[in-house]
This record gives C-alpha cells, sequence and structure tokens, in this order.
C-alpha cells in the first residue's frame, strides 16, 4: 500500500504541472491554488519518500534560488506572476542536478513557444483561424503575452525523472 501512495504523491506534480500549463495557455493565468498544491504535494512526498534533510534542503535551496530568479523575471516584464510562482515550485520539486537541464529546456521550449506564436500570430495564418474557441483566437492575436507557463511546463516535465523524488521510488530511479 506504501508504494501505491509514494506513487499517487508523485503523479501530483506532473498532474498540477499540466494543468497550469492548460490554464496558461488558454487564460494566461496560473491560479494561486495549482502553486499551493505543488508545495503541499511536494512536503507530502519527501515525507512519504523518506528524503534525507541534505536533499530535501538542496530542494528548498533550489526552490528559493528559482523563486527570486523567478520574481527577478517578473519585474522585467519577462514573466508573468503565475509563471514565476510555477518556476519556483518546479524548482522545489526537482532539486539539483535536475534543475539544470529543467532550466536549459525551459528555455528551449520557451524559444519553440514564441516562433511558433510569431507563426500562429501572423498576417498568412491568422485569417483562417476565425471561428475557433476564444482563447486559441487571443492566443493568436498580435501583440499578446506569450504564455510562458507552457514552457515551463515542459522543462519540468522533462527534468522530473532526474530528480531525486522520482528516483527514490523504486522503479522509477
Amino acid at each position: 500500500m506504501i508504494p501505491l501512495l509514494q506513487l499517487a504523491l508523485l503523479t501530483v506534480f506532473p498532474a498540477l504541472t499540466i494543468v497550469a500549463a492548460l490554464r496558461d495557455a488558454t487564460s494566461y493565468t496560473i491560479p494561486n491554488w495549482i502553486s499551493g498544491g505543488l508545495i503541499l504535494g511536494f512536503l507530502a512526498a519527501t515525507l512519504a519518500l523518506g528524503l534525507s534533510p541534505a536533499a530535501l534542503g538542496l530542494h528548498v535551496a533550489v526552490g528559493a534560488a528559482a523563486l527570486v530568479a523567478g520574481m527577478a523575471m517578473f519585474a522585467l516584464g519577462w514573466i508573468g506572476g503565475g509563471d514565476a510562482k510555477l518556476f519556483a515550485t518546479a524548482g522545489l520539486w526537482l532539486g539539483w542536478p535536475a534543475a539544470a537541464q529543467f532550466i536549459l529546456i525551459t528555455a528551449v521550449a520557451g524559444g519553440g513557444l514564441a516562433v511558433a506564436l510569431l507563426g500562429l500570430r501572423s498576417v498568412w495564418l491568422r485569417p483562417h483561424l476565425q471561428g475557433g474557441p476564444a482563447w486559441f483566437g487571443r492566443l493568436a492575436t498580435p501583440g499578446e503575452n506569450v504564455p510562458y507557463g507552457v514552457a515551463i511546463a515542459v522543462g519540468a516535465l522533462a527534468a522530473f525523472p532526474l530528480s531525486d523524488l522520482a528516483k527514490a521510488f523504486p522503479g522509477l530511479g
């Protein structure tokens, strides 16, 4: 029964990260309950998986560094507040050295997302998107923001198998 509980707690991260990406893509917002759920899920997962105090400290340090970086990016207007919180909670879950891959993949995914949105917002494609869902029309609107939570989610999900938490589960690490 314990491995089933551990696995259930490990699914909190990918599930809420995917929800965050979908919410950001469709509404340009990432609700606070997602970040709160990720923090609570992390605490429960660390207890259930028996993460060492040293590893827990490293996860918290990476999360704190990601929060400072996210706040700086928010202050510069590069990302939204929800994106900054998602970035920080992903750092908390991933720890080190998974954070390095997370940052790299998030940057590449962000570039790909920007290029895709430029294409979607082009004068050639935009006229063909009439009649679709309102959220998709907003994504295709020139000058609209970039839902960077999507790129953060791609980086986080790609790096998750490298995290101490995923490796602590029998059969995943």
